[in-house]
């Protein structure tokens, strides 16, 4: 995307884009360096003009859950967008994402296989630690239902 965008010169956009591709280059997007990643929320902060309680101002933490599914054959999962979404089965994250538009709002969840063992991880938030646990353990039994 950012080979694509060639805003004019001293645009606005063009400092932008600018920006992003000296962002890309500090960090490490193979094995991730904190260093590298504190320096960039430095730079962003900088350029916001903003304060470290500004940026933690905005943050909200939710209530979570995480659980493990076990599984005949974990390789039977696979993952895309940084493992937050389910290609296969296929029928697995339709399943995933009815039940998190039940669980409200502030609801999220995703599972990833395991690297080491045959179990599914599943990751679920809410805005309530009880909605948290109930959709994990609802989703740990769809992976259960749906890789039997």
């Amino acid at each position: 995307a950012l080979e694509v965008a060639k805003p004019a010169s001293g645009t606005p956009a063009a400092i932008a884009v600018q920006r992003l591709r000296s962002f890309v280059l500090l960090i490490n997007q193979a094995v991730g360096d904190a260093l590298a990643d504190m320096l960039v929320v430095v730079a962003a902060l900088r350029l916001k003009g903003w304060t470290l309680l500004d940026w933690d101002s905005i943050y909200q933490d939710f209530p979570s859950r995480m659980l493990k599914a076990k599984v005949r054959d974990r390789t039977l999962v696979e993952t895309t967008d940084a493992e937050r979404k389910c290609i296969s089965p296929p029928t697995l994250q339709p399943a995933i994402d009815k039940l998190v538009a039940a669980a409200g709002k502030n609801a999220r969840a995703f599972v990833r296989p395991s690297g080491t063992e045959d179990v599914v991880r599943i990751y679920a938030e809410a805005s309530s630690q009880k909605g948290a646990d109930e959709l994990a353990n609802k989703i740990k039994a769809e992976v259960g239902r749906i890789l039997a």
